[in-house]
C-alpha cells in the first residue's frame, strides 16, 4: 500500500493512502482486467513509474499495508489477516521497561504509536485469521562485515565495478538514551533510529557480535512511522548521537560493497557485506584487500573522539560499580519439553491487538561467569594465567533459552572462553535426534568461522550391521578421545569418515584447528555423555524440534482413537533410550535450549514440487542444472506407512493419516511432508530425522500398523539449487520430480 501514498508528508495518516486508485486496481482484477499500479520511490519522495499486473498471472493478490483492513477495503477482500507484535510490541515493552509504571498500556501506544487505537486497532478486529509475532531479532540469519578505511569516496576496486552499477542511498542515524540511563555508556539500552528518505526504520540496542575481523549483526531493524520517533522525545529520550551516512555501493548477487562516508567523523569506509562469513572473507581475499580491518561500530568511534554527553546529574556513586560486579552462581534447572500452549483470546490481560508479546522486558540475560573446579581455589582471588585454563570452567545457566537467545549465548560463551583460557575451545552439543543440533552446529560455525565434526562419523562398522546407531556403544570413545586430545595438545589428527550408505567407515580426513579460528563443534545425541563431556569447555544441550513433533503427533492419534496417553508415556515408549541414556546428561549442560521449530507450522523453509509421470532423459537433465555444480547419487529405500487403526479414513487413506517411515541403506528415518497443493505445486516441508529401529518397535507397541508398503530405487540430480529425481517404484509406473 506504501506505493498509494499522496503527497510528500512524511506521516503515515489514512489521508496519505490514495485508497481510490488502490480500490479500482483491485475492481479491475476482480473483473479480469490489466491493472497499472503506481510505484512510489522513497528516497526520492515521489512516484517515478508504475508497473502492470495482468489479471490471468496469477489466482492470488495480496494486499500489504498499515491500512490493509480497512473499511474502504474490506469487502474486496476474501481473507482478511492480521499481524501484531514483532518490533511494535518490543518497542512498548522497552519503553515500559525505562520509564516504569508512571504511564499506562494506552497512554504509551498513543505516545509512540497515536495512529494506532483509533485508526488501526478497530480494524484489526474484522480479521478472520489473527497472528501474533513475537519475533524480534535473530543471528540465525546474520550480516557478516568486513570494515577499513577507504582513501576516497568512490574508490572501488576495479573487479566490483566489472559489470555491476553503483548505487546511492543517504542516511540520518541517530541514537536515542532512556530518561531513567546512567552517566555511563550503555549503548545496549539506547534506541537506534534510522531515515532514509520518508522512511524510518528502528532497531533496539547495538546488537552485534565481533568475532576476529569480522562485525556480525541480526536482521534486527523494523520499519515505524515519523510519529514513533516524535513520541519517544516527548516520553523524555533524548537524541545521544547523530550523523549523516552516504553510501554509495554495488550488489554482487549474495555479496555487496558500499563506500560510507560519515560526516561526524570526516572519513569514508569501505564495507564488504553479505550471509555467509567464509564467502565474504574469500571475497576480501580475491579483491587483495588487507587493510587493517575496523571492527568498532561508527556509534563507538564518535564516543571515543567526542565522549557522551552528560546528563544533568552527578556523577555515578561508587556503589553501582559494586552492583554490577560478579554475581552469585545459581544452580541451574533441568532442561524440559513442553507442548507449545494455544493462547486463548480470553486469557490475555489486554485485547490480542495490543497486549505484548513479551508482557515485561524481559531481564538482561546474565554474563557468562567462571567458576573453580578446584575446591581450594573458591577463596584464591588471584590466578595465575597458566593454571586457569586448567582450574576454571564456565558456570551453567540457570535457565534454558529459546534458539534465537540460545545461539547468541553459545556464540557469547566461546568468545568469553577464547578470551580467558585461549585456545582451542572444544564444543559439544548434544541432545536427541530431531532436535535441531546439527542445524545449530552449522549455525554456530558460521558465525565464529569453525569446523563441526558429527560423532556420526564415529560409528563402528560392526554396530551398524544391527541398527544400534542409538546405542552408546556404537561410538569409537577411544578414537574419539585421541582426537580431541590431539586437538588439545596443538597436534594434527586424523578423524574418521563413516559411509552411512554402506555402514561402513571408509577412511581418515585430516583436522587441524587453526589459531586463527581455535574452535571446534562436536555434535551427536551423545556428545553430552560423562565419558566425552569431560574432555570439552562447552556443553550445549538441545532439545525440541521434529523429535518433539513426532510425540505431539502420536499423542494426537492416540486421542483421536479415545486413548489419552501423557507426552512422558510416549516418550518412554518412542525413545527408550533418550530417557535412559541421553536426558539424564542434558541437565548438566552450560547452555540448554529449547527448540520451538515445528516444520509442519513453518512453511518458509518447504520445497516447492512438481511431479510427472513423464520419462525425462539424462540430457535433458543437465540442461536444467548446473553442470560446474552438479553431482549425482542413486540410493533404495522402502517406505512404511504407519497408521494407528481407528482413525477416522473418511473412505481412503490419507498420507497425513499416517506416520512415514523410510528404510534406507539400513537406516530409519521418518519423513516429515505434510504438503499444501498450489496448482501444479506441492508445497511441503522437508524433514526427515534418523531413528532407531527401537522406536519404530515402540510405534508398533502402541498399535500403529503398516497400511502402505512401497519399494523404489531414486537417481538424484542436484546442483545445490535445483533437485531432480527419477523415481521408479517397484511394481508402479515410474516418476520425476
Amino acid at each position: 500500500m506504501e506505493n498509494y501514498r499522496i503527497g510528500f508528508d512524511e506521516g503515515n495518516d489514512l489521508d496519505s493512502i490514495d485508497f481510490d486508485a488502490l480500490v479500482q486496481n483491485l475492481e479491475d482484477l476482480t473483473n479480469g482486467k490489466d491493472t497499472v499500479v503506481p510505484v512510489f520511490d522513497f528516497q526520492h519522495k515521489r512516484h517515478t513509474d508504475s508497473e502492470t499486473i495482468k489479471s490471468a498471472s496469477s489466482g492470488v493478490v495480496i494486499v500489504d499495508g498499515t491500512y490493509a483492513l480497512h473499511a474502504r477495503l474490506r469487502s474486496l477482500l476474501d481473507i482478511r489477516v492480521a499481524v501484531v507484535g514483532g518490533v511494535h510490541f518490543s518497542l512498548l515493552s522497552k519503553v515500559q521497561y525505562d520509564i516504569g509504571d508512571c504511564r499506562s498500556l494506552d497512554s504509551l501506544i498513543d505516545s509512540i504509536f497515536p495512529l494506532f487505537r483509533k485508526h488501526i486497532e478497530p480494524d484489526l478486529h474484522h480479521a478472520q485469521i489473527r497472528i501474533n509475532n513475537s519475533f524480534v531479532s535473530s543471528f540465525r540469519e546474520a550480516i557478516y562485515k568486513l570494515k577499513c578505511r577507504s582513501e576516497s569516496p568512490q574508490a572501488f576496486p576495479a573487479q566490483v565495478l566489472q559489470g555491476n552499477e553503483a548505487q546511492t542511498d543517504n542516511f540520518i542515524e541517530m541514537y536515542l538514551r532512556p530518561p531513567s540511563a546512567s552517566e555511563e555508556a550503555r549503548i545496549n539500552d539506547w534506541i537506534k533510529v534510522r531515515q532514509s528518505g520518508i522512511r524510518y526504520y528502528l532497531a533496539l540496542g547495538d546488537q552485534r557480535i565481533v568475532d576476529k575481523h569480522f562485525i556480525i549483526r541480526p536482521k534486527a531493524e523494523f520499519e515505524v512511522g515519523r510519529m514513533t520517533l516524535g513520541g519517544l522525545l516527548a516520553l523524555g529520550y533524548t537524541v545521544v548521537v547523530s550523523y549523516k551516512r552516504a553510501s554509495t555501493f554495488v550488489s554482487m548477487g549474495n555479496l555487496s560493497m558500499s563506500l560510507e562516508t560519515i560526516d561526524t567523523l570526516g572519513e569514508t569506509f569501505m564495507v564488504l557485506r553479505g550471509t555467509n562469513r567464509k564467502a565474504v572473507g574469500a571475497e576480501a581475499l580475491r579483491l587483495g584487500i588487507t587493510r587493517p580491518w575496523i571492527t568498532k561500530s561508527y556509534l563507538e568511534m564518535i564516543l571515543e573522539r567526542k565522549g557522551v554527553p552528560r546528563l544533568n546529574t552527578p556523577p555515578p556513586s561508587s556503589s553501582v560499580l559494586i552492583g554490577n560486579q560478579e554475581r552469585t552462581v545459581v544452580a541451574p534447572k533441568p532442561i524440559r519439553v513442553t507442548p507449545n500452549p494455544v493462547t486463548r483470546l480470553e486469557d490475555l490481560p489486554q485485547p490480542w491487538t495490543r497486549s505484548p508479546t513479551k508482557s515485561k522486558m524481559e531481564p538482561l540475560v546474565a554474563t557468562w561467569q567462571f567458576i573453580s573446579s578446584d575446591p581450594s581455589d573458591v577463596d584464591d582471588p588471584v590466578l595465575v594465567s597458566s593454571s586457569f585454563r586448567d582450574t576454571m570452567k564456565l558456570a551453567p545457566m540457570p535457565d534454558s533459552y529459546d534458539l534465537d537467545r540460545g545461539l547468541l549465548l553459545a556464540v557469547q560463551a566461546i568468545q568469553a572462553l577464547l578470551e580467558n583460557k585461549g585456545v582451542p575451545v572444544i564444543v559439544g552439543i548434544g541432545g536427541p535426534s530431531g532436535s535441531g543440533k546439527t542445524s545449530l552446529a552449522h549455525k554456530m560455525a558460521n558465525i565464529v568461522g569453525c569446523e563441526v565434526v558429527s560423532l556420526e562419523s564415529y560409528y563402528k562398522t560392526e554396530h551398524m550391521r544391527d541398527f544400534k546407531y542409538d546405542d552408546f556403544g556404537s561410538i569409537d570413545l577411544s578414537l574419539l578421545l585421541k582426537n580431541i586430545n590431539d586437538i588439545k595438545e596443538g597436534r594434527k589428527t586424523k578423524t574418521p569418515i563413516f559411509d552411512l550408505e554402506t555402514g561402513a567407515r571408509s577412511g581418515l580426513k585430516e583436522l587441524i584447528v587453526s589459531e586463527d579460528c581455535g574452535v571446534i563443534i562436536f555434535e551427536g545425541i551423545y556428545a553430552l555423555h560423562p565419558d566425552i563431556r569431560k574432555a570439552l569447555d562447552l556443553w550445549i544441550a538441545v532439545v525440541g524440534g521434529v523429535h518433539s513433533h513426532l510425540i505431539s503427533r502420536v499423542q494426537r492419534d492416540k486421542s483421536r482413537v479415545g486413548c489419552f496417553m501423557s507426552q512422558n508415556e510416549i516418550m518412554m515408549t518412542v525413545f527408550p533410550m533418550f530417557q535412559q541414556h541421553i536426558e539424564p546428561h542434558l541437565v548438566h549442560a552450560h547452555l540448554k535450549i529449547r527448540n520451538d521449530f515445528d516444520p509442519v507450522l513453518s512453511p518458509e523453509s518447504s520445497l516447492f514440487v512438481l511431479k510427472s509421470n513423464k520419462q525425462v532423459a539424462y540430457q535433458d537433465i543437465l540442461k536444467i542444472l548446473d553442470r560446474a555444480k552438479i553431482c549425482s547419487s542413486a540410493q533404495n529405500f522402502i517406505d512404511m506407512y504407519l497408521r494407528l487403526p481407528g482413525i477416522p479414513a473418511n473412505g481412503h487413506l490419507q498420507e497425513s493419516d499416517c506416520i512415514r517411515v523410510r528404510i534406507c541403506e539400513g537406516r530409519f528415518a521418518v519423513l516429515i511432508r505434510e504438503p499444501i497443493r498450489e496448482g501444479n505445486f506441492i508445497i511441503q516441508p522437508k524433514v526427515d530425522f534418523d531413528i532407531s529401529v527401537s522406536t519404530v518397535a515402540g510405534l508398533l507397541n502402541l498399535g500403529y500398523q503398516a497400511e502402505a508398503y512401497i519399494e523404489a530405487a531414486a537417481f538424484i540430480y542436484q546442483d545445490g539449487k535445483v533437485i531432480i529425481a527419477d523415481n521408479l517404484l517397484f511394481y508402479f509406473p515410474s516418476w520425476v520430480q
